[in-house]
């Protein structure tokens, strides 16, 4: 039994763009949705319910980047997997991509393999694992079947990435991780994501968790990357 084809909506106010974004997504054997701005995309979205999102930084009225702080922040888009596309390459413009909600981010112009093996890593990330079995540490609780996350029996919100971090971190407790181990682990093998978007992300994973006081199961080591534990 054949698969269904992973829907990808394409957000940019450019048709050009849409429409050579469309074409590369369908000979690679995906369903490209469009639209040219926010408005257009919450619309797909509703309908079409797409896979992942293409979102580009610049578009007219609500920005890409304030259009991904409104996905992340609604229930029904808070896992969805976002790439932000944009022509903007200083490092604190990535970050600031990033922080918005975006789980991966590319620079114009870019090659449509570079992009393809993105959306191919991401979506691969994202499939569930419904056999794991639930973890518990110190009164925080990942369920990787539902995907839910509570602490303390309140319900936290975890983007997509922060999501497979605290599951990577809280399967190998008492270890350091480098960068670069959390990179080929949480991100996978051949992925063009730098070591500074780790940075981000344990940022925002140690955001969601302060609420409950449990950032500080994720501990910092100088010089060797980051450890998760309940020992100080």
């Amino acid at each position: 039994m054949n698969r269904p084809r992973a829907k990808i909506l394409i957000v940019d106010d450019e048709a050009a763009i849409r429409q050579m974004l469309s074409l590369a997504l369908a000979q690679a054997g995906f369903t490209a949705l469009e639209a040219a701005d926010a408005a257009e995309a919450q619309t797909q979205i509703l309908h079409g319910a797409p896979d992942l999102v293409l979102l580009d930084w610049m578009l007219p009225g609500t920005s890409g980047v304030e259009y991904a702080r409104r996905l992340r922040r609604e229930k029904l888009t808070q896992n969805l997997p976002i790439i932000m596309l944009t022509a903007r390459t200083e490092e604190e413009d990535k970050v600031h991509g990033l922080d918005s909600g975006a789980d991966d981010y590319i620079t114009k112009p870019f090659s449509t393999r570079e992009l393809l093996a993105r959306i191919n890593a991401l979506l691969r990330r994202q499939a569930p694992h419904a056999t794991e079995q639930s973890l518990e540490l110190e009164g925080l609780t990942l369920d990787p079947a539902t995907r839910r996350v509570r602490a303390n029996g309140h319900d936290l919100t975890l983007g997509p990435t922060e999501f497979r971090l605290l599951h990577f971190f809280m399967t190998h407790p008492e270890r350091v991780h480098s960068r670069e181990r959390l990179l080929n682990s949480v991100w996978g093998d051949n992925v063009y994501v730098e070591e500074r978007t780790v940075d981000v992300h344990i940022r925002r994973l140690r955001k969601a968790l302060t609420p409950t006081a449990h950032d500080r199961l994720i501990q910092t080591v100088r010089g060797a990357g980051y450890r998760f534990s309940a020992r100080g």
